[in-house]
């Protein structure tokens, strides 16, 4: 099984996080793709998220129906700040005798030598670096820091959660940017006003 492991805070999942996943589990022929909140991402400490239950919940809406995509709570589960080395070494115990592979954007991969235990992280996965139009990373970058690393290029899709939590607070409107049973999810638990 060559599974795809999409981490972050998903706060909240939105249409272009489901586009890009869709576009690299075709391009890298992937059996399944699980998606990872994290209970406190590393780079985020401080900051205030929704609870890790509500975007965990908003994640299995999204994915609901689509039998390629699955939802992990193992960060939440964890807590703490959640280190990617820590979970890719559970998963691996989880879906032994797959291969894993890490799904990181351009941005994060510029970070990667700063993030805990990088020599750690290619043991247990290969890395899948995805590259938007216009990035500056090229081919050459990737190699000469991560040797074996895949490059995805996925389509550029201009939504971010920050901004779809500043549309909610501002009474903006934001309702074809997530998919329908999130938006929904969100009205009725109130988040982000």
């Amino acid at each position: 099984m060559r599974i795809g492991i999409f981490g972050g805070t998903f706060d909240p999942v939105h249409a272009g996080h489901l586009i890009v996943a869709a576009h690299v589990h075709e391009a890298l022929g992937l059996d399944r793709t699980v998606f990872v909140p994290a209970a406190v991402a590393p780079h985020k400490q401080g900051q205030s998220t929704a609870p890790g239950e509500d975007r965990f919940n908003m994640l299995k809406l999204a994915v609901e129906g689509n039998p390629a995509f699955d939802v992990s709570d193992i960060e939440l589960k964890r807590g703490g700040v959640s280190y990617t080395v820590d979970t890719l070494e559970q998963l691996g115990r989880e879906y032994q005798g797959g291969s894993l592979f890490l799904l990181i954007g351009s941005d994060n991969f510029l970070e990667f030598n700063a993030w805990k235990d990088p020599a750690g992280i290619l043991k247990y996965c290969t890395v899948a670096v995805l590259v938007r139009p216009g990035s500056p990373v090229t081919e050459k970058d990737v190699q000469e820091k991560i040797p074996g690393a895949k490059i995805v290029h996925v389509p550029g899709i201009g939504i971010s959660s920050r901004a779809i939590r500043e549309k909610i607070r501002t009474s903006g409107s934001f309702r074809y940017l997530v998919p329908e049973q999130v938006f929904v999810y969100i009205f009725t638990h109130g988040l982000y006003r």
